[in-house]
């Protein structure tokens, strides 16, 4: 129908050429911005969806920084384990030496300077033995007297609690055993006559039994660890692969539409021009 009041190809244009600008605009900000999704109108679904992938992924990024303090601590104490171990290794050789009848009042005086020392230094490491500023080691208030737990997951469900307590415990007693020197200021006889120093062979063999177990459980938790941050490893790729997947912007795809829209844009502003000649149709019929 030709009419001078309503020109229907002009209106059906611009409704179109409306579209059309949008599914531009839409294009434009998703290339300038690189994200598929930048609002909740773009979609909504995929947008919480997104966002719960994103929050887990961060919290497995922390919890992965998380396991790798917690190695540290470990290691840290395994490490001055170690040295405790050649310490009482070493008085289980002065011990030794002092049991046999080969040697005068005067060795085993320079044996037992030497044990009390060597027991001062267990001491000082066991109670001094710190990671950030928080002890260690020592029985009264290390971090390791007691269960500590770790957060290793996103969820609040996901903990490792390394306990090594027990052996602590048991390690302490030991060197108690060994050493007057360990526990206090005072020195000591343990190696200072054949007689004393033959009964501390046994009391020092428990006492490397002892480091080696407490050394033995804090390897395995340290494994364990490196285990686990191996895994958040492999999830958080993989979810940040899928959060990319509904997020991030198909160039390829989205340059396509682009170029699409924007000719759609350019044939719709042509089409505008010569609706106008309609009115010029209906003064052709009045001549």
């Amino acid at each position: 129908m030709l009419s001078l009041q309503t020109n229907v190809a002009a209106l059906n244009t611009q409704r179109n050429m409306t579209s059309t600008q949008n599914s531009l605009t839409s294009s434009m900000t998703r290339l300038g911005t690189g994200f598929r999704i930048n609002s909740a109108m773009d979609d909504a679904a995929g947008l919480q969806i997104a966002t719960r992938m994103e929050a887990q992924t961060r919290g497995m990024q922390v919890a992965m920084k998380n396991t790798q303090n917690g190695i540290s601590l470990l290691q840290t104490a395994e490490g001055a384990l170690s040295e405790v171990s050649n310490i009482v290794l070493r008085m289980k050789d002065l011990a030794t030496e002092s049991a046999s009848g080969s040697d005068s009042d005067k060795d085993r005086t320079a044996l037992q300077s030497e044990y009390d020392a060597l027991g001062g230094e267990l001491s000082n490491i066991i109670k001094n033995t710190a990671f950030a500023g928080d002890k260690l080691l020592d029985p009264a208030a290390g971090k390791l007297k007691a269960a500590v737990s770790f957060q290793i997951g996103s969820s609040s469900a996901e903990t490792l609690s390394v306990d090594v307590s027990g052996g602590i415990t048991a390690l302490d007693a030991a060197l108690k055993a060994v050493s007057k020197q360990y526990d206090t200021a005072a020195a000591g006889t343990e190696v200072a006559t054949a007689a004393a120093a033959n009964p501390m062979i046994n009391l020092l063999s428990t006492a490397v039994d002892a480091i080696g177990t407490v050394r033995a459980g804090l390897g395995a938790y340290a494994n364990r660890m490196e285990h686990t941050y191996n895994n958040l490893s492999n999830m958080s790729t993989n979810t940040s692969v899928a959060r990319s997947r509904i997020m991030d912007t198909d160039y390829a795809s989205e340059t396509a539409n682009q170029t699409s829209k924007q000719m759609l844009m350019q044939a719709g502003t042509a089409m505008l021009k010569q609706s106008g000649s309609m009115n010029q149709l209906v003064m052709s019929l009045m001549q």
